[in-house]
């Protein structure tokens, strides 16, 4: 896979919020309106009732779901070599492995993967010892047996198989040939018509006429009549007994049992392992209907290239998609502290103090002098809207407004309408179970020697978020727990009342808010924080300051 038709994963962060999600869409149409390549939006969370209410409205689809970036057997070069049909002879099936350079064949039904074969499979089937049946045991086609003597059918239906009988040489005279000519019987001759004769006398399913010997036209109206086919070879007996067991079809001697094969979506690393074990070559590579799509060797691997990906919105490790260090980092556009992603070589980072990252990402389609069309501007706007608090956060900068005000007039929408819809549709949380509220806009952070989980949910309504932190609150230590960190905090924001109650659990977690926000917590459960509305800009910075002091 060459360098330049890899494409490119733009993607946010985990339990992504509407400006994760926003700006994976925007910046991968700006990208490629700029240079033309393939850049894939994608999340590696699911996406909000928030951010779904934005996407229907504007007419965008959900990213696609990438739970992991590490090398897959889809990133390598796969040996392209086309399934065959389980009744190719062994003959073609060599041929197409000389072709092609290949020791292995696989077989396929349709699409599906039904078996392999190999040069040792063929090559053991040369050497060995045929009975005199062994024709009629493999269910030989006679268009095989046609094919592989290069011969031409004088009579009979190419398509029927040889199902009973034995090939012999009819060498002697009629006599002698009578002697051991049974019914069903395929018999090699020459030009000889008395032979001919006797072994259509005796039933013999076939005639093979070798040597190009001309068959008469009463021989072929006897055959005709007793259904006996007829073929003519140009080759002499010999060759024909030599070459006749390769019509058999490969069916017969392919591997269709515990095969090893490797999906499409398999890790690299899980791969590796299996194939050290076992002494193949090839092995097959199906999708996940099991259909074939190639062939892959340990060589392969050397080749195999890096999934080439784009932060946006975030730089923290523990917020990336999962496999990110496996994953070939091209560039990270974010609005949040600097954290702990770390590169091999110098990436594109732009990171700007503003309220939202369609913000950074709109002064880019400025500057690149790439137009913004109506559906995309509102989806822009949403997310700036969302991670501003309709510019109420204390991270709202004057750019994020003169931003939205110009998104807002080609979207033709009203900002506080949208913000009312936008907020309503997030805050309606009937439906979600406690996990799902405390993770619909979640954020771990690493503090120290601290792991710390911030989730947030924003609403204009006092009775819904009373209704949320009832759900909420009796589950934070079990979520503590299950989320692997040491404090976890809650924000229920009231964007109205410009304020925060913030729930907690963990060790420390009380002290840390009551000592870095200078508050009371109310009966070890919860402190109310007015003015405090960001997590970006208020929270993470005051507890990690206090942390540090402790």
């Amino acid at each position: 896979m060459s360098d330049n038709s890899r494409p490119v994963y733009i993607i946010g962060h985990k339990n992504p919020d509407t400006d994760s999600i926003a700006a994976a869409i925007s910046y991968a149409y700006l990208k490629q309106r700029m240079d033309g390549g393939e850049y894939i939006a994608a999340r590696c969370g699911n996406v909000s009732s928030e951010t779904q209410y934005v996407l229907d409205r504007f007419g965008f689809k959900a990213p696609s779901f990438i739970g992991d970036v590490r090398t897959q057997v889809r990133d390598m070069e796969l040996r392209k070599v086309e399934g065959v049909a389980e009744n190719m002879s062994l003959k073609d099936a060599w041929s197409i492995m000389r072709e092609n350079g290949v020791v292995t064949l696989c077989i396929t039904d349709g699409k599906l993967l039904k078996g392999l074969i190999t040069t040792g499979d063929i090559m053991e089937s040369y050497m060995g010892s045929y009975e005199a049946n062994t024709l009629s045991e493999a269910k030989t086609s006679y268009k095989n047996i046609v094919e592989t003597l290069d011969g031409e059918l004088l009579e009979g239906d190419i398509n029927e198989i040889v199902t009973e009988g034995k090939v012999l040489i009819g060498a002697g005279t009629p006599d002698v040939l009578e002697e051991y000519i049974a019914p069903h019987d395929i018999v090699i001759l020459g030009d000889r018509y008395e032979s001919q004769l006797c072994a259509i006398e005796m039933e013999a399913d076939a005639i093979i006429v070798c040597a190009g010997a001309k068959v008469t036209t009463t021989i072929r109206k006897l055959a005709r009549e007793n259904g006996c086919k007829v073929i003519s070879t140009p080759h002499d007996t010999f060759t024909v007994a030599r070459l006749i067991y390769q019509s058999m079809p490969i069916r017969h001697f392919m591997k269709s049992r515990n095969l090893i094969t490797f999906k499409m979506d398999d890790y690299i690393e899980d791969v590796l392992p299996i194939m050290a074990s076992t002494r193949h070559r090839y092995f097959p590579v199906v999708d996940a209907a099991g259909r074939y799509k190639g062939m892959v060797s340990r060589r392969n691997f050397l080749g195999a290239s890096k999934k080439k990906l784009i932060l946006v919105d975030h730089n923290e490790k523990t917020q990336a998609v999962n496999g990110m260090e496996s994953a070939e980092l091209l560039e990270i556009i974010d609005h949040h502290r600097l954290g702990t992603v770390s590169t091999v070589k110098p990436v594109y980072f732009r990171n700007q103090p503003l309220g939202s990252t369609c913000t950074i990402i709109y002064q880019m389609y400025q500057e690149n002098g790439v137009d913004i069309t109506q559906e995309m501007a509102g989806l822009m706007l949403s997310a700036i809207i969302s991670d501003t608090l309709l510019f109420r956060s204390p991270t709202c900068t004057e750019m994020d407004r003169i931003s939205g005000k110009f998104l807002a007039s080609i979207a033709k929408v009203d900002m506080t309408e949208l913000a009312k819809e936008m907020f309503y549709a997030g805050s309606n949380l009937s439906d979600k179970t406690p996990e799902e509220i405390i993770h619909q806009d979640y954020k771990k952070f690493n503090v120290g020697k601290s792991v710390i989980g911030i989730g947030q949910i924003s609403s204009m309504d006092s009775n819904e978020m009373a209704n949320i932190k009832s759900i909420v609150m009796p589950v934070l230590d079990k979520q503590k727990d299950i989320d692997h960190v040491d404090m976890l905090f809650v924000m229920i924001t009231n964007i109205l009342k410009e304020s925060s109650e913030v729930l907690f659990s963990g060790a420390n977690a009380e002290i840390v808010l009551e000592s870095g926000f200078n508050v009371t917590s109310r009966n070890h459960k919860s402190v109310y924080l007015p003015g405090v509305v960001s997590r970006k800009k208020q929270m993470v910075p005051t507890i990690t300051n206090t942390l540090s002091q402790q």
